[in-house]
């Protein structure tokens, strides 16, 4: 079952921004971030002052969100919260964050400069104990036991189907579990700088025409011409 979430800040359809949840110390994070407590009889919440802003409000909720999660808590923060929201024309309201972030790690891995870098971004895909294939691997795993326990013939059906992906993924990780230390050793060509592309440059090209220079005519045959015979003269 999922673990819920110690703090949730969201933004209420009146345009509120509440945080609530938590225990003091969680209290003590979100009145730093600048929410200020809100009570009745009955119970209490924070929120963050009015008339604002969204754009403001949105960097204190996402920076309230970042502190807490930074001392342990599970926050939940709305997906219209966050500063650097990440939408592709599939996902305009950049819900699925945890696709963003393997997309982002896409990115990153296509403008490495180094295998050493682009090694660096493969572990976090391959790592055998925290790499994306190993946790999708588990997230398969767990969904295979959820649709079990609906005990139905099509719940058995999808139950093996996420069983048989999740030993895909699993055979995957250990069959590339060297990849990023292969990666390493490869090495990019050396770029030539350009006084070696120069000289490149001259000793490929066509020697010039000069202008005035005779034209090589015919190769003479090697063959001489046979002897003209002379006529006879008489007196």
């Amino acid at each position: 079952m999922p673990i819920p979430p110690d703090v949730v800040i969201a933004r209420h359809p009146t345009g509120d921004v509440t945080a609530a949840g938590g225990d003091e110390l969680a209290a003590t994070l979100l009145k730093r971030a600048g929410f200020v407590i809100e009570t009745t009889p009955l119970s209490f919440w924070y929120r963050l002052p009015w008339d604002m802003g969204e754009a403001r409000e949105n960097q204190m909720a996402s920076h309230a969100a970042r502190m807490l999660t930074a001392v342990g808590y599970r926050v939940d923060l709305g997906h219209d919260l966050h500063v650097d929201t990440f939408t592709t024309p599939s996902d305009p309201q950049g819900k699925r964050v945890h696709g963003q972030q393997i997309l982002r790690l896409t990115d990153e891995f296509n403008g490495a400069e180094t295998y050493e870098t682009a090694a660096d971004l493969t572990e976090h895909v391959l790592d055998r104990n925290d790499g994306v294939l190993v946790r999708l691997s588990e997230f398969f795993e767990a969904a295979a036991e959820q649709a079990k326990a609906s005990e139905t013939d099509a719940g058995w059906d999808l139950s093996c189907d996420f069983a048989e992906a999740a030993a895909t993924l699993s055979s995957l990780s250990e069959d590339l579990h060297d990849a990023a230390h292969h990666l390493r050793s490869l090495d990019r060509p050396a770029k030539p700088n350009w006084q070696t592309k120069v000289a490149n440059y001259y000793g490929t090209a066509p020697a010039p025409k000069r202008s005035g220079q005779p034209t090589a005519g015919p190769a003479p045959s090697s063959a001489a011409p046979p002897p003209t015979s002379k006529p006879n003269r008489t007196r």
